[in-house]
């Protein structure tokens, strides 16, 4: 098959390692954003979620990266630890399957600032980190900032949100004036359009249609379960669906330890990713789950943004989220790069009026459905 991405203006290295990964059709936003990105222009994305934006971003980056210059050339901005990680571990397989000629490293809020001091002493190309600590390390002198050439933001929205908006801009005044800024994100909100406006003169605005903003490779489906018996119906539906590898959506934090503790009792292996959790607990939990040696990963919205688990075929809602913009980002953790996903909710009758608010506004058909002698069937 031929790969279309020689159509982008992409040198043949970087090609030929996406070639390796399994990579010959690019998405629509790859096609949109990479020449512009190439040309080295401003760039204000909003793609739906599962859609390819990282990619879209990172090849023009690596191709753009001048390896002869020892220095820091792009510093790409995401607002969750998974996120960056997420980002950092494509980077190193892009650069170790095509045996591409940059260096990299992540720089996250939680871990050791002198280990990442350390490691800024081999100046590496690209940093892929959380804004806080980023910035910090401009402060102490420990980043150069005027050699930075490319900032990225992902998930624009949310860095532009009143929690990071201050440290975003305040990164932003620390680089140089014509230095090229690329805001990528599922969504564009009134936040992350003034943040564009306050960091940038002007911007190529790039918008995949959302027509189709429900992935259509993803099937859906709830079961009407009282709250107190939720954990034995997601039992049962994890042994009827031979379930492998599902996310497992909690809107209280409170709840992720009951549902561990009950999930236990019922042998299903389980782990946690919440905001409250440690960063090394919250790796341990999602290698664990990368890995397969746990069922389920019981998860509060902090994963809902980026997180892309090879393997992944069930998004559960055991509590519902309150805007349909948030059902999306959720479901959206599964039916990747043409791969068949599963969204079950789990609905309290009280709550029975949210999934059909939800089916009228986001055009979707999602049935009630049953489980009976070890099958789901709609009711």
């Amino acid at each position: 098959m031929e790969n279309k991405f020689n159509s982008l203006g992409l040198e043949k290295e970087i090609v030929n390692a996406l070639e390796i990964l399994k990579i010959v059709e690019p998405t629509e936003i790859q096609k949109k954003a990479i020449p512009v990105a190439l040309r080295r222009e401003n760039i204000v994305a909003q793609s739906e979620t599962g859609t390819g934006k990282t990619l879209a971003y990172l090849l023009p980056i690596i191709q753009n990266i001048d390896s002869s210059k020892k220095e820091v050339q792009c510093i790409i901005l995401a607002p969750t630890h998974e996120l960056v990680a997420q980002i950092h571990n494509a980077l190193v397989e892009l650069r170790e399957k095509g045996n591409l000629d940059f260096t990299s490293t992540s720089l996250i809020g939680s871990a050791n600032i002198n280990r990442q001091i350390d490691k800024l002493k081999s100046k590496p190309n690209i940093l892929v980190g959380s804004g806080g600590r980023i910035l910090d390390l401009i402060k102490k002198k420990k980043i150069d900032a005027r050699k930075v050439d490319t900032i990225v933001l992902d998930e624009s929205d949310k860095l532009f949100d009143k929690k990071n908006v201050d440290s975003t801009k305040k990164l932003v005044d620390q680089l140089k004036e014509d230095i090229q800024i690329m805001m990528f994100s599922a969504t564009l909100t009134e936040e992350s359009i003034l943040g564009a406006q306050s960091i940038m003169n002007d911007a190529e605005v790039i918008r995949v249609e959302e027509e189709n903003r429900v992935n259509p490779d993803i099937t859906h489906g709830y079961f009407l379960v009282e709250n107190r018996k939720k954990i034995e119906e997601l039992r049962k539906i994890v042994y009827a669906d031979k379930i492998e590898k599902a996310l497992v959506f909690i809107n209280n934090t409170y709840d992720v330890g009951i549902a561990l503790k009950k999930l236990g009792f019922h042998k299903i292996k389980a782990e946690a990713l919440y905001g409250n959790n440690g960063r090394d607990d919250r790796k341990k939990a999602l290698d664990n789950f990368r890995k397969g040696k746990a069922t389920l990963l019981i998860a509060t919205d902090i994963a809902a943004r980026g997180l892309d688990i090879k393997g992944m075929t069930h998004v559960i809602n055991l509590n519902m989220p309150e805007d349909s913009k948030d059902y999306i980002h959720r479901v959206g953790r599964v039916g990747r790069a043409g791969n068949l996903g599963v969204a079950y909710s789990l609905i309290d009758p009280k709550e029975e009026k949210i999934i059909k608010k939800f089916e009228d506004k986001l055009g979707l058909d999602i049935p009630k459905l049953i489980v009976a002698n070890g099958k789901i069937s709609e009711d």
